[in-house]
């Protein structure tokens, strides 16, 4: 039967259905269009553009559900790739941190660096800072949601005589618990280390293994809320460096979201 001949009596349930499934869907793809348009955003360089394929940032920071208003964190984020994206979607009442050790901060020169995203004030509402991990003093409960960005097995990264300074992990992570909010979100990107190794690839493949970052973030009273695969390579068997030769860009990465108990984050 065809929807016009139908009478008047039957076609009222129907609509109402339909409206009903519309705006079921309103609320998902606002929530889209801000990742989507973040990643879109004029002014962008061609370096950050090309990374996007290999990142996806926009399916990534829509799991850890990033939005309007929030006040975050992107520790370690060298030259501020992720902290342009958060700036338009935390927007004008948000903050966003892009937060450096000496260390990283020297790494982080290419095409600018984060002191070329800042220029001019282009992004009003991210602030740089340069600080020790184990020193980052940022406070009790003052922040809604932290970035760790393929960055995270860099704290079990010991290399005697070098640039990088040895870091006492415990404690930063109790700074990083801290200063989330009860409720608070913390994204955790990292390249996957050969299950069961922990920490051990950390300094020569630059790799931790998925279970024990899990476990050393719920022990401290986390939870995980989200996860996605969308940077899965299942067929990275593992066992080669990841951020030079032919493991570039083709890495098998874990995305995991965790909550801090205390609070609801909206997950």
């Amino acid at each position: 039967m065809r929807f016009e001949r139908m009478p008047v009596t039957h076609r009222a349930p129907l609509v109402a259905l339909v409206c009903l499934l519309v705006a079921s869907q309103v609320p998902a793809l606002a929530r889209a269009d801000i990742y989507d348009a973040a990643v879109a955003q004029p002014g962008r360089s061609a370096a950050d553009r090309q990374r996007d394929a290999i990142d996806h940032p926009a399916e990534v920071l829509r799991v850890a559900r990033i939005r309007a208003g929030m006040h975050v964190a992107d520790i370690l984020g060298a030259g501020g790739y992720y902290s342009e994206l958060l700036s338009p979607i935390v927007g004008p009442q948000g903050h966003v941190l892009l937060i450096n050790n000496k260390a990283y901060e020297n790494w982080s020169t290419e095409d600018g660096g984060w002191a070329r995203r800042l220029a001019d004030g282009r992004l009003p509402n991210v602030e740089h800072r340069t600080a020790e991990l184990e020193h980052l003093e940022l406070g009790t409960n003052t922040l809604d949601a932290i970035l760790l960005i393929k960055v995270y097995h860099d704290f079990y990264w010991v290399q005697p005589n070098s640039e990088w300074p040895p870091i006492d992990v415990p404690t930063v992570l109790d700074e990083i618990t801290r200063a989330l909010k009860p409720g608070g979100l913390l994204l955790l990107v990292d390249h996957a280390a050969v299950a069961g190794s922990g920490a051990r690839d950390a300094g020569t493949l630059h790799r931790i293994d998925e279970q024990y970052a899990r476990h050393e973030f719920e022990s401290r009273g986390f939870k995980v809320v989200a996860s996605s695969d969308v940077l899965r390579h299942p067929e990275d068997a593992r066992d080669l460096i990841t951020y030079k030769g032919p493991m570039v860009g083709k890495t098998d990465r874990f995305v995991l979201v965790f909550r801090k108990s205390g609070g609801r984050s909206g997950l």
